[in-house]
Parts: structure tokens; C-alpha cells; sequence
């Protein structure tokens, strides 16, 4: 019975995208993730006694060259040739435009394949084939480039690549489960997709994840898999490998009349999302629904909140807040028509749809994007009607902001 442990898109220093990384504590332990995350991984080839590492591309992340990350590389593959386990490694689209790629000496155990392809014997049953990117671009299929498998062996190929496609994800080495399931290897160990998900068991066919989320949109714990090889056939299990995990999560707080009510309905919630982490520590964004009698209070002190469920946050010793969102309503009987606050807001609506200031709110939104850098500018405005929708959500959040000190003051 051989192992074989399968992992892609690591991205060691990738840059932090979370709101919440103003917090000092978090920042430092959401930059120390994916390194602890790949430290976590070698950890876990070792404890099971692996035959070999499988990375299936982007183990770096973009063009940030650092000293100290290929350093703590060479030293958790160094973990690795001490144990005589060898790690293939293909390189992806990131990969490809890393200078540390090109310049580090890795430890010889480590075999890195080519953008030509090859085919390594692994043990007298086993090969291993790949196929690394040669630039940041793959517009093709990379398939025409593996060896043939080997008759009467196990015959497991690397490939960093986005299948059809897949949302969030550029195209690269494009092709289709049917054309990896009709070149007769027995598992494609592939990368680039960040979910992990198993597109076939006949063969098999694994995109691994990534071993540690970055931000909200990476949400959820993390992990890599593991194959067991045993008289020829494959099994596979997945491996939990992340330390932080990413979470979006909602309470309902209809009917919580009090603040007391309100801090120990979130201490519950909390204490419970705590519960249920696979990983050492969470990041969460809290989202508050329904609709509570004290509903203009809320939104009026929504600064106090945010401050408070960070501390409860903290309180639980795993969690730490990236943001709280606030999608509540006043309940229905709250509602009293014809009061000066009432006619502000038919006021402020009125002003919201005319289109002169419309224009000139978005001028001025715009002229404050304009200074900042070109990648903010494309995250907050992507595309030609970006402007636009930013405008009313700045304008109608101004607008509540404004009502919930008025009503929360009569409340």
C-alpha cells in the first residue's frame, strides 16, 4: 500500500484582501496562514508516511520575490528529503511569472517537470507524469504534451488548469473532463480551481483546493487529498490542512427588544459558529436580519455594534469579525406615517432620483477614486455602469445613516 498526498495553489505570499485586516492581530495571523497551511501539509506527508508530494501549480503567488518565503520553502522541503520523500511540482500561471522560480535552488528531492513534459518512475508500479506552464498564459490544451501512460501501471498525471472554466478563474490549459478521462491515466491530480471538488472517480479526477483560504470569497475550511494506492486501485480522502478558515454567517434578532438581549443572542451565535471550526481560528462576516423593535437604534449605533461582536468575537478565542452587515427592518406596527422623519426620508428620495444630482454626486465619487491606486480603482469600479450603482448605494446608505439618528433619537 503506497500514499500520495495532493496539493495546488498554495500562493505563499499572497497579498490580504480582508476588510477587517486593520485589526493588527488578524492581519498577523492571516498573513502567517498559508505558510503555516503548507508547514500543516508537509506535516501531515510526514505523520502518514507518504511515497511522494504532489503540487500541482501556483505554489507562488504572482510577482513578489521574497527572501525570507524561499527560505521557509527550502527549509519544509528540506522536512521532506530528510523522510526520502520526493515532491513532483508542476508550475501554474503564477508559478510561471515568479522570479524565485527561476533562481531558487531546491532540494534535490524535489522534482520540477517542464513545459516539454515528462514522466517519472516512482516506484516499480507507479509514474508520475506533468506538465508545467511555460509563461503566465496557456491559451491551449496542455494534453498534447504528456507521454502516453504506462501499460500495466499506475499512471497518475499533473495538470494546472481550468477545466471548461469556472467562475472567478482565468482560462488557462483549457479542456474538458472527457478529454482527461479519455487519455487513460488513472488520476489527474489537478490545480488552479480554489474548491475542492471531484470531478470523476473512474478515473479520478481531484481539483484539491487551495490549503488555505485568503478572504471571504475563499470561505470555508481548507484542505488537501490524499490517495491511498493499494494493488492497483485508488482511493481517496481528504485532508482539513487550513489554520484560518473564512465565514459568512446570519442571525435573525426579530423580537430581541434590549441591548442586553441583543449582546447575549450574539455571544450564542458566536460561541456556536466557534464550535463548529474544522480550522484552528475563523474569520467571519456577521450578518444581523429581521426585525427588531429597536431596529432605528441599531442602525443609529451600527459603529458600537461592529465594535462590540469584533470583542465578542475575540471573547470566544477563535473568531475574529470582518465585517458586520446590517439587513434589518423595522416590524410592521413600528411604522408612523406623517412624522417629521417620515417626510425627510420622501424628502431625501425625492433628491436621490433627480439626475443632476445623481451626475454630481458620481463626479464627485469619481474624482476621489481617480487618486487612488490603479488596483483599488478596478476593484471598486470594474466596469462602465459601476459608477453609477456606487452612487445610489453611497447616496441610499447616507440616507439611512441620516434617518436611523433621527428615529433611533424618537425611539
Amino acid at each position: 500500500m503506497i500514499k500520495i498526498l495532493h496539493t495546488a495553489d498554495i500562493h505563499l505570499d499572497a497579498p490580504l484582501r480582508s476588510l477587517a485586516l486593520r485589526d493588527e492581530s488578524l492581519r498577523d495571523a492571516v498573513q502567517a496562514a498559508t505558510r503555516a497551511a503548507f508547514t500543516r501539509t508537509v506535516d501531515v506527508a510526514l505523520s502518514e508516511r507518504v511515497a511522494a508530494l504532489l503540487i500541482s501549480g501556483d505554489l507562488f503567488d504572482g510577482r513578489a520575490r521574497s527572501a525570507r518565503t524561499a527560505a521557509f520553502l527550502t527549509a519544509q522541503l528540506d522536512r521532506l528529503r530528510t523522510a526520502d520523500i520526493p515532491v513532483f511540482y508542476i508550475k501554474g500561471n503564477h508559478d510561471a511569472e515568479n522570479p524565485i522560480t527561476g533562481a531558487l535552488d531546491l532540494p534535490d528531492n524535489v522534482h520540477v517537470f517542464d513545459a516539454r513534459g515528462g514522466c517519472v518512475q516512482l516506484t516499480d508500479d507507479i509514474r508520475v507524469h506533468g506538465v508545467s506552464f511555460a509563461d503566465r498564459h496557456a491559451p491551449d490544451s496542455l494534453l498534447p504534451r504528456f507521454p502516453a501512460p504506462v501499460p500495466g501501471a499506475v499512471n497518475i498525471a499533473m495538470l494546472h488548469t481550468s477545466l471548461a472554466g469556472a467562475a472567478g478563474h482565468d482560462t488557462y490549459a483549457p479542456c474538458t473532463l472527457a478529454d482527461l478521462t479519455a487519455m487513460g491515466f488513472d488520476y489527474w491530480a489537478l490545480g488552479h480551481v480554489h474548491k475542492r471538488q471531484v470531478h470523476s472517480e473512474a478515473p479520478w479526477v481531484v481539483m484539491p483546493g487551495m490549503p488555505q483560504g485568503r478572504d471571504i470569497g475563499e470561505a470555508g475550511a481548507k484542505s488537501a487529498s490524499l490517495l491511498t494506492v493499494d494493488a492497483g486501485r485508488i482511493e481517496v480522502t481528504e485532508v482539513p490542512t487550513s489554520v484560518v478558515e473564512f465565514a459568512a454567517t446570519a442571525l435573525d434578532i426579530s423580537g430581541v427588544d434590549s441591548d442586553d438581549a441583543l449582546r447575549a443572542a450574539l455571544r450564542d451565535h458566536l460561541r456556536g459558529v466557534a464550535d463548529t471550526l474544522t480550522s484552528d481560528a475563523g474569520v467571519i462576516r456577521l450578518t444581523l436580519t429581521g426585525t427588531p423593535p429597536r431596529h432605528w437604534q441599531i442602525l443609529r449605533d451600527q459603529d458600537i455594534w461592529a465594535e462590540a461582536v469584533a470583542a465578542l468575537a475575540r471573547d470566544t478565542g477563535r473568531l475574529w469579525l470582518d465585517k458586520l452587515h446590517l439587513e434589518i427592518d423595522a416590524p410592521g406596527d413600528a411604522a408612523r406615517a406623517g412624522s417629521a422623519t417620515d417626510e425627510l426620508a420622501a424628502l431625501m428620495a425625492a433628491i436621490r432620483a433627480e439626475p443632476g444630482f445623481g451626475a454630481a454626486a458620481q463626479a464627485e465619487i469619481e474624482e476621489v477614486i481617480g487618486d487612488l491606486p490603479q488596483s483599488v480603482r478596478a476593484t471598486l469600479l470594474p466596469d462602465a455602469d459601476a459608477a453609477g450603482a456606487l452612487t445610489d448605494s453611497l447616496a441610499a446608505t447616507g440616507a439611512r445613516r441620516v434617518l436611523a439618528r433621527m428615529k433611533g433619537a424618537e425611539g
